[in-house]
């Protein structure tokens, strides 16, 4: 695979993929722009050769036509911002007009194209359609390591139209797997995994994954119940996959067979209802009374899921420890940020693994104070699950 740094893009269009599936307000403002300045590094890269950029995204989940919310044109003012200067627009990716601003471009200009989402063809790998995004530029630079584990028209089948050489990895792309596999083989112990998020079908095969590379396992959020109901315990009105419980009580003997430290909350914040004005109280993880849910983990989970923290050398998290979106019950949340900033700063590496633990330590002010913040999610799931990326299959030829 073609590194950014091993290219130079002097005189060449760069067709680069990139993902700015950026939050918007309903006025239609940007509310977080991490992956827009994620990929500027590489679109400096390709402008200081003496390259020209045609930029392709997705933007949100269009129902395969364009709709205004989800039109990237909203984000061409920041995108001038962001590199200092014009970015052109094609509002229509197969017609004539963007294929003719395409071959017009000049060295140091962008031509940023509408959402390929607003096809049809593009989630469906169509070879048609990714040959005639192809068409647009010399080189394909796939930087969107977000959408890289879908086998989409513009994320893996238009680099098939390229030569080898010319299919480059982008510093984002690179980054992000040199720092998953930093973790995934080269992981200083003890090596500590948080998991969190709603449910244990969304992260099983990952777990299954890290028990034979963890040294410890802690587990919160809403999948935290139903390890609790499994146990026998009494969750309320808590979260609960009722028909995963033989599986949590298999990732339990699992973890104890492989000498891997499971740890479970001991206690929640529980709320009378889903609301941030809810009544609240702390409650064992056992013992929570009917008409009550869990929607935190409690003061005591806080401290000991820290104290394993801060001792730790290698640090994944994926997933919040509660309804972190309502300030009543972002604590525990926050108690994991703030312990994996103490170990950073004694010399662990740590990587948050996109999705809402990424909005989460960035909401919270812990940024900088981590190693390493995945714009992955999904993509950075799949991979540390041990499946191949059809994103980066294509950059290697595969």
């Amino acid at each position: 695979m073609q590194t950014l740094d091993q290219y130079n893009f002097a005189g060449k269009r760069a067709l680069v993929r990139v993902d700015f599936n950026v939050p918007l307000d309903d006025e239609l403002h940007i509310t977080d722009d991490t992956r827009i300045r994620a990929a500027t590094p590489t679109i400096r890269k390709i402008l200081a050769d003496g390259g020209s950029v045609i930029l392709l995204s997705h933007l949100g989940r269009p129902k395969g036509g364009p709709e205004k919310k989800f039109s990237l044109q909203s984000i061409a003012p920041r995108l001038q911002e962001e590199y200092g200067t014009p970015v052109l627009f094609a509002n229509d990716v197969l017609s004539p007009d963007a294929a003719k601003m395409a071959a017009e471009l000049q060295p140091g200009q962008i031509l940023l194209c509408e959402n390929v989402r607003f096809y049809k063809e593009e989630e469906a790998g169509d070879t048609a359609f990714a040959e005639k995004l192809a068409q647009l530029g010399d080189v394909y630079v796939n930087d969107a390591f977000g959408a890289a584990h879908r086998r989409h028209a513009s994320t893996a089948v238009a680099a098939q139209y390229f030569a080898p050489q010319d299919r480059v990895a982008g510093y984002l792309m690179q980054s992000e797997l040199d720092n998953a596999h930093r973790v995934l083989t080269k992981a200083e112990r003890p090596f500590t995994a948080i998991m969190g998020g709603a449910k244990i079908s969304d992260k099983i095969q990952l777990i299954e994954q890290l028990l034979d590379k963890v040294d410890n396992l802690l587990i919160g959020g809403g999948m935290a119940y139903t390890f609790a109901k499994a146990e026998g315990g009494d969750i309320g009105g808590s979260l609960l996959e009722a028909d995963k419980l033989d599986l949590a009580l298999h990732l339990i003997q699992k973890a104890k067979e492989k000498g891997v430290n499971l740890v479970l909350p001991t206690d929640s914040l529980i709320a009378d209802r889903f609301a941030n004005d809810a009544n609240v109280e702390t409650a064992p993880n056992h013992h929570i009374p009917n008409g009550w849910m869990g929607l935190d983990i409690g003061p005591e989970s806080r401290e000991n899921f820290a104290n394993i923290i801060r001792q730790s050398r290698t640090i994944l998290w994926n997933g919040p420890m509660g309804v972190f979106e309502m300030s009543n019950f972002s604590a525990g949340t926050e108690f994991v940020a703030a312990a994996i900033a103490d170990a950073t700063a004694n010399g662990a590496f740590s990587l948050i693994g996109g999705g809402d633990s990424a909005a989460a330590v960035n909401q919270m002010g812990y940024a900088d104070r981590v190693s390493y913040i995945s714009t992955g999610g999904g993509a950075l799931l799949e991979y540390m699950e041990g499946k191949e990326l059809p994103g980066v299959a294509a950059l290697e030829g595969r």
